[in-house]
């Protein structure tokens, strides 16, 4: 995801990451909810489940997220509640997180960028 940002925006990236621990049955994110942090796995496991039904009376799970791995980005870019529930599934999580108005302001911005150098490309 950073890998298309100049050197500018992964320094401020960089300036505007808190560092967050978790401990084990800790939810991150809950389905539902409004989006307003993305999060980089430093270290630990999240489990990541959801609810498919509404008639479902337990979330099914959908992955377990590893250090180096992101979660939390779709509600930001889409501006739609949380699609998932991730929850600290190992003793400790340590994670990175970005607000939405710096993820917002570098992500979607070189997103949008990238994706007019792939429209003039075809043009």
């Amino acid at each position: 995801m950073f890998s298309s940002l100049n050197p500018k925006d992964k320094k401020a990236i960089l300036e505007a990451v808190i560092a967050v621990k978790k401990n084990v049955g800790d939810v991150i994110i809950q389905e539902g909810d409004d989006g307003e942090h993305f999060y980089l796995v430093e270290a630990g496991a999240l489990t990541c489940t959801k609810f498919l039904n509404k008639t479902d009376k337990e979330p099914t799970f959908l992955k377990e997220y590893q250090p180096g791995e992101s979660f939390g980005e779709l509600s930001l870019l889409y501006n739609a509640p949380r699609a998932a529930t991730i929850t600290c599934a190992s003793p400790t999580c340590e994670l990175w997180s970005l607000d939405r108005n710096t993820f917002n302001h570098i992500i979607k911005r070189a997103v949008q960028i990238k994706r007019e150098k792939y429209d003039n490309f075809l043009e």
